[in-house]
C-alpha cells in the first residue's frame, strides 16, 4: 500500500489515506451503505465524543482501560470529562431509550459509517490494528429473541452480499457466543498468511471456528489399562514451576505431562486438566463448568486448594471440583504437580490416583483435529478480521434504561444485537491477498478506477489525442478512468501501472497507432490483446460489463 501511493503513515497507529487509497475506501464505503439500506437498516451519524458517564453507567471505562482514549476539557468554570467513541453501543442505546416508548416502534436496526478511536498500545499489522479507524456499526432493538434472530439473519446474509462484492474470498466463522446464549456470533474472517486471528476450517463441509469457539470431534477416551501402569513416585524438581522447566528435569515430553489450572468458577475453586502440549480454552472451561464468571485463581486460593505455592498443582489429592479435557484421560503414567514446593508426580494415572466421572472439550482447536461436524481434518489458518456480528441482550440497555411497554403496559429492557465491520479492513484484506510479484490487484468493485489509459509517449501529438479522446469518452459514459499523462519511460509507467493494480489497461503508442490498434489487458492475465482504436471506447465499455456481470454472480441472493 505504502509503495502503490495508497497510504502514508503519520505516526504509529495513524495513517493518511493518499487519492488511490481514499477511493477504494469509498468504495468500499459505498458497497456496506447500499447492502445495509438493502437489508432495512436506517443510516443516522452519532458524535465521536461522549460523555465518560455513559462508559461508567456500563461499566466499560474499566473493562477498556487504556485503550479509552479518554480525557477532560475545560468548559468555562467546569471540567467536562469526554471520551473519543471506540464504538458507539452506550451513545446508540442512550438515543433508545430516550426515543422508544412502545413495541410498536420495534424492531428497528440503524447504522453509522464512522471514524473511530482506540489507543492501541503496539499498533501492528499497517491500517489492519490501528489506534483511528473507519468502521460500519449498525445495531438492533427488539422485544423479543425472534426479533433479534430475524434482524440477525438479514445482517448475516447482508455481510455475505458485501464481502462478496468486494471480491473478498472470506469465511464466516463461529465466534463466541453472546449473553443469550447459542450460537449467537459469527465473525467474517479472511484467510492471510499475516491475520492476527487464527482459525480453523474444515474445507470437507465448510465448518469454521474462531480459536475461542472452535470445538473439536473428539470423543471420552477409555481409561487406561491398569496392567500398563507404573508404579507413582515422588520426583524432586526444585525451582521447576513450568512444562518446559519440568521436562528438562525429568526428561519428560508435554504430551506426557498434564497441567493443573486453578480457577475460580462464579468465585469457587475450579481445577481444569489439559495436556502438557495444549492450551486450555476459558470458554469451553466455562460452558463445561456451568458458570457465568471464570477467572485465574489467586494465590491464597491455590495455596488452600493444593497446599502449595503457583505452579506445583497436580490432580492428586485435590481439595475442589476438577474438569479433564478428553486427551488427558488416555495419558498413561502421566507427569503432574506433586501439590507440595519443589515437587512432581511421576506414574499419575485416572481412575487408580486420581477421579474424574466424565471428560470435556476443553482445549484450543489445532491443526489436524477432528472436524466436530464430519469427523473430517481441520485446518488450522491465519485471518483478517473484517466483520463481526453479535447478539448483545440485555446488556447495555438493563444499564441505560433502555425500555419499552409492551401490549399490557409493563416494562422492559430493548433485547440488541450488534454488527460492525472495518471499512479499512476490507481494502487492506483485499491487499494483503490479492497480489502477485508485480502489485496489486484489484477486482472492479473496489478498485480506486476501473480503468487506466497509458500514453506511451506524451511528446507525440497524434498518441495524446488518441488517449485523451478515449478517456474522455469513457468519463463521459460514467466509467472511472485514469490518465497516465506523465512524461516518463514506457517501461517505467507500465511497471506502475501493475503496481497499483487498476483492472483494465489500455496502452496507446509505438507501432500500435501506426497500425491503428490499442492494447489493453486484464490486470490478472498476462498477455495483452489489440482492439482498434475507432472501436476501443465500446469494446472497454463491454469488456467491463462482462467483468461486472462474473463478479456479481459471486454474490448471494
Amino acid at each position: 500500500m505504502l509503495r502503490a501511493g495508497l497510504i502514508r503513515q503519520l505516526m504509529a497507529g495513524a495513517y493518511t489515506y493518499l487519492p488511490l487509497g481514499w477511493r477504494a475506501v469509498r468504495k468500499a464505503e459505498a458497497i456496506v451503505r447500499e447492502e445495509m439500506d438493502r437489508a432495512g437498516a436506517i443510516e443516522l451519524f452519532m458524535p465521536a465524543l461522549q460523555p465518560i458517564e455513559l462508559f461508567e453507567r456500563t461499566g466499560r471505562k474499566s473493562a477498556f482501560g487504556n485503550v479509552l482514549i479518554n480525557f477532560q476539557i475545560q468548559r468555562g468554570d467546569r471540567r467536562v470529562h469526554l471520551a473519543l467513541g471506540p464504538t458507539h453501543e452506550e451513545v446508540v442505546t442512550d438515543l433508545m431509550a430516550r426515543h422508544i416508548s412502545s413495541y410498536r416502534q420495534l424492531p428497528v436496526c440503524v447504522y453509522q459509517i464512522q471514524t473511530k478511536f482506540r489507543n492501541e498500545e503496539r499498533p501492528r499489522f499497517g491500517v489492519l490494528r490501528t489506534s483511528e479507524f473507519l468502521m460500519k456499526d449498525a445495531y438492533s432493538f427488539g422485544t423479543s429473541v425472534d426479533q433479534l434472530n430475524s434482524v440477525y439473519d438479514q445482517m448475516y446474509k447482508a455481510y455475505c452480499r458485501i464481502f462478496a462484492r468486494a471480491g473478498l474470498n472470506y469465511l464466516p466463522v463461529e465466534a463466541e457466543s453472546g449473553p443469550i446464549g447459542g450460537d449467537a456470533s459469527h465473525e467474517f474472517m479472511v484467510p492471510a498468511n499475516n491475520g492476527e486471528d487464527r482459525i480453523v476450517h474444515c474445507t470437507a463441509c465448510g465448518y469454521a471456528a474462531n480459536l475461542e469457539r472452535a470445538e473439536t470431534g473428539r470423543v471420552p477416551k477409555a481409561k487406561p489399562v491398569s496392567s500398563s501402569m507404573t508404579q507413582l513416585s515422588e520426583a524432586s524438581t526444585p525451582g521447576a514451576g513450568s512444562i518446559e522447566a519440568v521436562c528438562r528435569a525429568l526428561g519428560t515430553t508435554p504430551r506426557q505431562m498434564i497441567k493443573t489450572l486453578l480457577f475460580l468458577a462464579d468465585g469457587e475453586p475450579l481445577a481444569c486438566l489439559v495436556r502438557g502440549d495444549h492450551e486450555a480454552n476459558e470458554a469451553k472451561i466455562r460452558r463445561a463448568a456451568g458458570c457465568k464468571s471464570l477467572q485465574m485463581a489467586d494465590a491464597v486460593t491455590i495455596q488452600s486448594v493444593t497446599g502449595a505455592p503457583v505452579g506445583f498443582a497436580g490432580p492428586v489429592g485435590l481439595k475442589c471440583r476438577v474438569l479433564a479435557d478428553h486427551d488427558v484421560a488416555e495419558v498413561v503414567d502421566a507427569v503432574v504437580g506433586g501439590n507440595a514446593v519443589d515437587m512432581h508426580l511421576r506414574g499419575v494415572n485416572v481412575g487408580r490416583d486420581w477421579q474424574v466421572d466424565a471428560t470435556h472439550d476443553l482445549r484450543m482447536a489445532e491443526d489436524a483435529d477432528v472436524c466436530p461436524r464430519c469427523f473430517g481434518r481441520m485446518q488450522l489458518v491465519h485471518g483478517i478480521e473484517v466483520g463481526h456480528v453479535f447478539k448483545l441482550g440485555t446488556k447495555y440497555s438493563v444499564s441505560l434504561d433502555a425500555e419499552y411497554l409492551d401490549e399490557k403496559e409493563l416494562r422492559h429492557p430493548l433485547i440488541m444485537g450488534c454488527y460492525g465491520i472495518g471499512v479499512n479492513r476490507i481494502v487492506a484484506a483485499l491487499c494483503e491477498t490479492s497480489y502477485d510479484e508485480h502489485g496489486l490487484i484489484w477486482p472492479l468493485s473496489i478498485a480506486p478506477y476501473e480503468v487506466l489509459v497509458v500514453p506511451l509517449n506524451v511528446s507525440d501529438t497524434e498518441t495524446v489525442e488518441s488517449a485523451e479522446r478515449i478517456y474522455a469518452e469513457l468519463r463521459n459514459l460514467g466509467i472511472d478512468v485514469l490518465l497516465d499523462d506523465r512524461d516518463a519511460r514506457a517501461g517505467f509507467k507500465l511497471k506502475d501501472a501493475d503496481l497499483i493494480g487498476i483492472p483494465l489497461r489500455v496502452v496507446i503508442g509505438g507501432r500500435g497507432l501506426k497500425e491503428g490498434v490499442a492494447e489493453v489487458r486484464w490486470r490478472w492475465e498476462s498477455e495483452s490483446r489489440k482492439i482498434p482504436l475507432e472501436s476501443a471506447v465500446g469494446d472497454v465499455v463491454e469488456m467491463l460489463a462482462r467483468q461486472k456481470i462474473q463478479e456479481l454472480a459471486k454474490v448471494p441472493n
